[in-house]
């Protein structure tokens, strides 16, 4: 069984992991908002459950996180702060299986949202199962850190899971040993092999019944439709006006300018700006879509008041944004923000309009 997506897309790594990486980077001295900031990501944004940094992005991110700290090591230290709930509705479903290998089924199929570059594939080979993690594509400097994450999490995670660490695990790694590692063997919950011919979780296979501590039927079934919802949304949303927007919703500061975002991209602006209308789309388009998300949240969300929140997406002033409110949704952003108190429900009764390509 082998799930993975296309070499050609980039559908992105969810952000909470490089809000996570960046909190660690935080105990190790560094500023971590300010680097952030030099590779153009928001670190508010970050924070959100739903948001998708782009692979270019989130590659260059580790590669000068791994540079200013001095730390190779990254990757196992993100594995041992993750926990199954930071998983999305995947961690959930993973948390509510009735056994080991109804949860490792879960992430060989649905791997996909949480690393898309990556895919697993499951052999039985005497005992033992071999769960084999390939690299579909070349996501450079990431490889090694999302591997280590992948891997030594996937350790972790399964003492969380059953309550201790699975017995008879072992962990098996490409290429030799880096000297580092010897710092952070005595706590991965798994014995640790390198100069393997693959990058897999080995578990015996009378193991793999073991009962999880969160088992929930009723859970597991809902938690399950929704991976295959958002597995199908991120499929659908692989064409490059999403890749587009992924670069728009975490760009700091905000909106980016085109130049930014096709440089990110690695694209021509020319080219940018042809494959967007190739799809019917265009690069203003996509930053008044994000514009007007942002502002229904912090409208709904925050007491900011208008100056605050237009700052925040990048107007000149209060007048400006109120004017682009009121074109997309029909609304000044006071009366959204009053309609959306009396009826306690942030989208409650309110139809924006659809923005038309700029």
């Amino acid at each position: 069984m082998r799930v993975s997506a296309s070499s050609s897309q980039d559908l992105g790594m969810p952000a909470i992991y490089l809000h996570l990486l960046a909190e660690r980077l935080r105990t190790l001295g560094l500023d971590e908002r300010d680097l952030l900031m030099r590779v153009g990501l928001d670190p508010v944004r970050l924070k959100s459950a739903d948001v998708r940094v782009s692979q270019a992005q989130a590659s260059e991110f580790v590669t000068r996180a791994m540079i200013e700290s001095g730390e190779p090591g990254l990757g196992i230290m993100l594995a041992s702060d993750l926990t199954l709930p930071l998983h999305g509705s995947l961690g959930i479903a993973v948390m509510s299986s009735r056994t080991l290998r109804d949860a490792l089924e879960l992430m060989t199929r649905y791997l996909t949202l949480r690393a898309p570059h990556l895919s697993v594939s499951c052999q039985q080979r005497g005992d033992s199962m071999y769960y084999t993690i390939r690299c579909d594509d070349d996501p450079g400097p990431l490889q090694r850190f999302v591997m280590d994450a992948m891997l030594f999490g996937c350790a972790f995670m399964g003492k969380q899971l059953t309550g201790a660490a699975i017995e008879g695990m072992r962990i098996l790694r490409k290429g030799p040993e880096p000297s580092s590692f010897q710092r952070f063997r005595p706590h991965i919950p798994a014995p640790v092999d390198y100069d393997a011919p693959e990058d897999a979780l080995v578990i015996p296979a009378n193991g793999l019944s073991a009962p999880t501590r969160f088992s929930d039927d009723q859970l597991a079934e809902s938690s399950r439709a929704q991976c295959e919802d958002a597995l199908r949304q991120l499929t659908e949303d692989a064409g490059f006006d999403c890749r587009v927007r992924r670069v728009i919703e975490t760009s700091y500061p905000f909106p980016p300018k085109l130049a930014r975002v096709a440089a990110t991209l690695f694209v021509s602006e020319r080219t940018l700006k042809r494959r967007l209308q190739e799809e019917n789309a265009s690069f203003q388009n996509l930053v008044d879509q994000v514009r007007l998300e942002r502002a229904r949240e912090l409208l709904t969300g925050t007491r900011m008041n208008l100056n605050q929140i237009a700052d925040v997406l990048g107007y000149a002033d209060a007048a400006n944004f109120t004017r682009a409110f009121k074109r997309w949704t029909g609304l000044s952003p006071s009366q959204y923000r009053s309609r959306s108190t009396e009826q306690q429900s942030p989208e409650g009764g309110v139809r924006s309009r659809t923005l038309a390509p700029a």
